[in-house]
């Protein structure tokens, strides 16, 4: 099994000190981000490692293992042919590219969630909705970006109603409650 290197941002206090945006700490591994490691095995010999397209990009580039054509409308699923080991306190978000975005190709779920413990191939769920009856995608061609992000323990208490709950500006305004919607 191989390993590619991940790294994040790490603490919200430095972030708040505005330290990370020092050239010193800009594009260094180890530097300012926490470094991750991540296993992954192809599960094809035509499966494509994991790519990023400079050392400071966020999201490592997946690749699409086999010529895959999307109607308009309608949802597929494109596989990479790998299957990889996130390390426990994280996840993978799947994410589209913006230069597919741009022609009409978006993930349904917005971004797609791969938790630690999934071991099965990774896979992009992808619809198109943009000019033409169908979208083609090559074996080989970039079709999604996944970026590590930390996952906090969560611990949920339960309260007698929403009072209990603390007031805030915003209170129980919804979807264009901002008045930017």
């Amino acid at each position: 099994m191989s390993v590619f290197r991940a790294c994040s941002q790490s603490g919200r206090s430095e972030i708040a000190k505005g330290w990370f945006l020092s050239p010193k700490f800009m594009g260094e591994a180890g530097t300012g981000r926490e470094e991750i490691t991540v296993g992954f095995t192809k599960l094809s010999a035509e499966a494509t490692e994991p790519s990023r397209g400079s050392q400071a990009a966020a999201g490592w580039d997946l690749y699409a293992l086999a010529d895959t054509t999307i109607p308009k409308g309608a949802t597929a699923k494109i596989h990479t042919g790998i299957a990889i080991a996130i390390p426990p306190g994280w996840e993978g978000q799947v994410r589209c590219r913006s230069s597919l975005a741009v022609k009409g190709m978006m993930l349904p779920n917005g971004v797609g969630t791969i938790d630690a413990d999934y071991r099965g191939e990774i896979m992009v769920l992808s619809t198109w909705i943009g000019e033409g009856d169908s979208f083609h995608i090559s074996a080989g061609e970039r079709v999604a970006q996944i970026i590590f992000a930390p996952v906090p323990e969560v611990v949920w208490y339960e309260v007698a109603n929403v009072e209990e709950l603390g007031q805030t500006e915003r209170g129980k305004g919804g979807f264009g409650s901002t008045g930017k919607f």
